[in-house]
């Protein structure tokens, strides 16, 4: 099973539940008042009615114009306690929505607030799974249960006290019947909230299978995986459906005891009632009216019985929602050597760095590099080298586990994401572009961005679609205007244009792109690079060739440096890659194959020529 986020605890629930009540204190009370006048309202028609029996049963006077007035009095209090009602659901539905955005708000806060080397490590689908089903259901939780249940709870309170006012031994013989649902209650809430955490785990672990299914699905087929996933996808469905199999029993022993113990109360104060009157110790209209009173009772007992079994859920999904606020952001805070980052220039150093993905073994392996400003270099090395993972620690994506990774004297890792971007940004083949304006999508990069300079990036990255826009930066992607690969590549490298970092890191930016598209996202990469910092993890050793210098990655360790005329004379790793590669006079190994192929990302003839051009 992969690894789950935190999940908070049933005090923190209850803290964020009351923060949230708190921040709309004003619906609450709303809703509890108008409620309590739509009880009280409530209580008056039942009372009515048994005066009415009374009157009738005593025939004394004028009984008909007695009774008439009194029905009319429960008539128009039955009228009042509809309309207070409406009114007091209509606050509440309110409060629900405007609370249910505050939910939805703040958990994009805190998932936009995590460091991308935390983001990174996530379980996708435990993610996705959080902010979409599981905040949907507290959405809906809050617009519809918390209204409902405070208006459950306030009349029920009503009837109880109405019916204990009325005749204590009446009321007590009501209350005494209600412990069978008190029981059932109690016995239901003990064992819900492990079974419903286990349902919106099993939930989203079998998400996380399907996204990294999907996600991995290339080298499913390349590796022959297909049955492993099958098996994987299989017991993850096996569990979910346990779990809720689970959850479902413990419904199946809730409502039917529940059902049978909310009527206890009315055949006990008939019993009970029956044989005081009996004995000349009650009317017959307290008996009628205190027997409707319990009757009436079971509309909301029976509205908390039904949503105490969905709140279990509820609370299950509210504490995942909130078990993200418990996720280490290892962000640290912004010191005076992070604002003086440049003071030794933009040079990156790494340091004797050793780096490990899960602790037991290393990848790299005490790593010494430096990178002048304004130097291309290109990492080589065959597949598992350590050429992307050294290209997350010079991001700042991951930090070594020792030594360390500099940009001028201050760790990569230490700097905040604005600050970051202004210094060094990874590009690869992934980008993603927000169904919003382009205006908002650039935004990202350079929030106080101007048209002008936002123009410019566009421009500098060759996306002339955007001169075809009907409404220039104000038009929506998806909306004005579907972007293909290549003009959504072009958006992302504007961004990168805004945010003007001094170092940028290549990794498989043109990957898995049809040709065409390949050599618009080239052109306008080229662009990009201009005047920067280039560290590109080079796939193709034509690459290499165009660099000034190269380092050569291999198992972990950089075994050489220098530029390629060096490395060829040399002879060693590099030497005999280049000439494997470059003479064919000899059939490459697998690895040296993978190395000099075109299949893992590249940059062609036309970038070597471009990139040539403004960098060299």
């Amino acid at each position: 099973m992969s690894r789950q986020l935190p999940v908070a605890g049933p005090a923190e629930v209850r803290a964020a539940a009351i923060r949230d009540l708190g921040a709309d204190r004003g619906a609450v009370v709303g809703v509890v008042l108008v409620n309590g006048l739509a009880s009280a309202a409530g209580l008056i028609g039942p009372w009515l009615l048994g005066r009415i029996i009374d009157t009738i049963q005593a025939g004394s006077g004028d009984v008909l114009s007695a009774v008439d007035r009194l029905a009319f009095g429960a008539l128009v209090f039955t009228i009042v306690q509809t309309v207070l009602a409406w009114w007091a659901l209509k606050i509440g539905y309110r409060f629900g929505e405007r609370t249910a955005a505050r939910v939805r708000e703040r958990f994009l806060k805190r998932a936009l607030a995590l460091p991308p080397r935390v983001v990174d490590r996530l379980p996708f689908g435990d993610l996705i799974a959080r902010g979409s089903t599981d905040a949907s259901l507290v959405a809906m939780t809050l617009r519809s249960a918390v209204p409902e249940v405070l208006v459950a709870i306030v009349q029920a309170l009503f009837l109880i006290i109405a019916v204990l006012i009325l005749d204590p031994l009446l009321g007590l013989c009501g209350l005494v019947c209600l412990i069978g649902v008190g029981a059932a209650v109690r016995w239901y809430l003990r064992r819900a909230r492990p079974a419903y955490l286990a349902v919106a785990a099993s939930g989203a672990e079998l998400a996380d299978v399907v996204v990294s299914t999907a996600h991995g699905a290339r080298t499913i087929e390349l590796l022959g995986l297909e049955h492993r996933r099958t098996q994987a996808t299989e017991a993850a469905i096996t569990q979910a459906r346990s779990a809720r199999l689970g959850a479902l029993w413990l419904r199946t022993v809730l409502f039917p005891w529940s059902e049978v113990s909310l009527a206890l109360p009315v055949v006990g104060v008939l019993l009970v009632g029956g044989a005081l009157y009996a004995d000349g110790l009650v009317s017959l209209g307290v008996v009628v009216t205190a027997t409707v009173y319990l009757r009436q009772l079971a509309g909301p007992l029976d509205t908390l019985m039904l949503w105490i079994e969905q709140l279990q859920g509820a609370g299950a999904s509210y504490a995942r929602v909130e078990g993200l606020a418990d996720i280490p952001d290892e962000e640290p805070q912004l010191t005076a050597n992070v604002q003086d980052v440049g003071a030794d220039g933009d040079r990156i150093q790494v340091n004797s760095a050793h780096y490990s993905y899960t602790g037991a073994r290393d990848v790299l392996h005490g790593i010494n590099l430096f990178v002048q400003p304004g130097e291309r270099l290109a990492i080589v090395g065959t597949s598992g080298a350590g050429k992307s993972t050294l290209a997350r620690l010079l991001a700042g994506l991951d930090r070594p586990h020792t030594g360390s990774v500099t940009i001028g004297g201050t760790p990569v890792a230490d700097l905040p994401p604005d600050h970051l971007r202004e210094h060094v940004v990874l590009i690869t083949q992934d980008h993603h572009v927000f169904g919003d304006t382009v205006r908002d999508n650039l935004r990202i990069a350079r929030p106080n961005a101007t048209d002008q300079e936002m123009y410019t990036a566009l421009d500098a990255v060759g996306a002339a679609w955007f001169a075809d826009l009907p409404n220039g930066l104000d038009a929506e992607v998806g909306h004005d205007t579907n972007l293909d690969g290549a003009g959504a590549q072009q958006l992302s490298l504007a961004r990168v244009v805004l945010a003007n970092p001094h170092t940028l890191i290549l990794d498989e930016a043109t990957a898995q792109l049809d040709p065409k598209t390949a050599r618009q996202t080239e052109q306008s990469l080229a662009a990009v690079l201009r005047g920067r910092t280039v560290i590109a993890i080079a796939h193709r050793l034509q690459t290499a060739h165009d660099a000034d210098r190269i380092a050569v990655m291999e198992a972990g360790e950089l075994v050489e440096l220098g530029t390629h005329n060096e490395l060829v004379s040399a002879g060693r790793v590099y030497g005999k890659l280049w000439q494997a590669w470059h003479s064919g006079s000899k059939t490459p190994s697998p690895d040296d194959q993978l190395l000099a192929d075109d299949h893992g990302g590249r940059i062609d003839t036309h970038l070597r020529r471009q990139v040539g051009d403004h960098i060299k």
